[in-house]
């Protein structure tokens, strides 16, 4: 039986297994098509031929997330968005080696007789340019888990474009003369967005791998699949890295947060908050106890969070411990900087080290030593140094002649020092930082 992830008049979504084909093919092995049209006929005990259109295609050997059309102008609309590159496929992997992360671009030769790609050079006759971006996840015996996004779509691309670099796919029996006979190949179709070819509704499906080679990085899955490294997670907490854009929490707004995307590891909860721009390491309680702990840990100071960021000028000192106030601002969604004490205001206490200048910036670490509100871009500024990208305390001018839109802000590592008798107390003395 093949997985039904969803299913209406419009559409069928399911989970491909591994080594099953999308279509007939010589072999004569059951195929996606006939098998799901033979489904469709059953349940709804269709008469005659059953339409099922094929909008887009695995390898054989490769599963994950797909999706067929049941009408002709379903597929008629899928087919166009996959064409236009609206449709978003993200594959995970495991490559052999060291995979840095970054884009590959080259140019694919399909060799007919066969079956088999290659990477050529740009004048090749018939080569056809190929584009991913890719990301790594973790490294672990000399073995890399790596999410993907493809920009196009060529025969056996993120098999041939890695195995050109030395980083095969572990278990790939074309790409990689080190795979063992009978190994699966380490290539999943995790997270498939669409939008409904009727509803105009964006759409978001995941399948996540299990057993085999991806035992090793288990934990890590959900989170990849999310679109969320997650860097460390045990049976009471994660440490997830925040892309840009992205709230931490579900109350900071509508849509989409780093807890929500984090819900198949039993909906956590942060322990902090990043500003939505901000990226980098956040802390989240898997259960009650272990989130009261990190509150806990975080107000006695005992959990040491460090942030590196860039900022406009060169800070004189070249370090210091800053002390100063603020007042929020609820209508304005900011805060003022004083130096002393007005009514209603609090502490803020924030230390910065200069790491390195160049031209007209620095890049500095920065350790939170209180918790306020955009306190480091707000204290930063306070200083005469507001960090690039930040057009809300920062120099909007200075922002443009760097183009920079986005803050240079980043959570870079977190410091644990937990007393024995803690509830997170295995914790003490660990470091995490990305």
């Amino acid at each position: 039986m093949i997985p039904v992830l969803y299913e209406d008049n419009h559409l069928l979504v399911v989970q491909k297994p591994p080594n099953m084909p999308v279509q007939e093919d010589p072999s004569g092995d059951l195929d996606m098509l006939t098998a799901l049209k033979g489904y469709i006929k059953e349940k709804y005990a269709k008469p005659g031929d059953v339409y099922l259109g094929l909008v887009h295609r695995l390898d054989r050997p490769v599963g994950g997330a797909m999706v067929f059309a049941r009408t002709s102008k379903a597929a008629a609309r899928l087919s166009s968005q996959f064409n236009g590159h609206t449709a978003k496929k993200t594959y995970l992997a495991v490559v052999c080696g060291n995979a840095p992360g970054g884009e590959l671009n080259d140019f694919i030769l399909r060799d007919e007789a066969t079956g088999n790609s290659k990477a050529v050079l740009e004048n090749t006759p018939g080569a056809k340019p190929a584009r991913l971006t890719y990301r790594p996840i973790a490294h672990t015996g000399g073995l890399t888990l790596v999410s993907i996004q493809l920009h196009t779509g060529r025969h056996h691309q993120i098999r041939v474009q890695f195995a050109s670099r030395n980083m095969p796919l572990w278990g790939d029996q074309r790409y990689n003369s080190a795979a063992v006979p009978g190994q699966q190949i380490a290539l999943w179709a995790c997270s498939l967005q669409i939008e409904h070819p009727t509803k105009k509704e964006a759409m978001t499906f995941t399948s996540l791998p299990e057993g085999g080679i991806w035992r090793r990085f288990q934990h890590l899955i959900p989170g990849a699949a999310a679109g969320i490294r997650v860097i460390y997670a045990d049976e009471n907490i994660i440490i997830a890295d925040k892309p840009a854009g992205l709230p931490t929490a579900a109350a900071d707004g509508e849509g989409e947060s780093l807890e929500s995307r984090l819900a198949p590891y039993g909906s956590p909860a942060a322990a902090h908050r990043l500003d939505a721009n901000t990226t980098g390491l956040v802390l989240l309680g898997r259960n009650n106890a272990a989130l009261a702990a990190l509150t806990d840990a975080i107000k006695r100071r005992s959990i040491r969070k460090f942030y590196r960021c860039t900022v406009k000028g060169r800070p004189s000192p070249v370090e210091a411990l800053l002390t100063a106030y603020c007042l929020k601002d609820e209508a304005r969604s900011r805060i003022s900087v004083y130096d002393a004490p007005v009514p209603g205001s609090k502490e803020m206490v924030t230390r910065y080290t200069t790491i390195s200048t160049s031209g007209d910036t620095s890049d500095l670490e920065v350790e939170l030593i209180t918790g306020r509100t955009h306190q480091i871009r707000a204290h930063l500024a306070h200083i005469g140094h507001p960090i690039l990208g930040d057009d809300k305390y920062g120099d909007r001018e200075f922002n443009r002649a760097h183009r920079t839109r986005v803050q240079q802000l980043r959570a870079v590592r977190i410091e644990f020092a937990f007393d024995n008798d803690c509830a997170l107390g295995y914790l003490d003395g660990k470091v995490f930082e990305v």
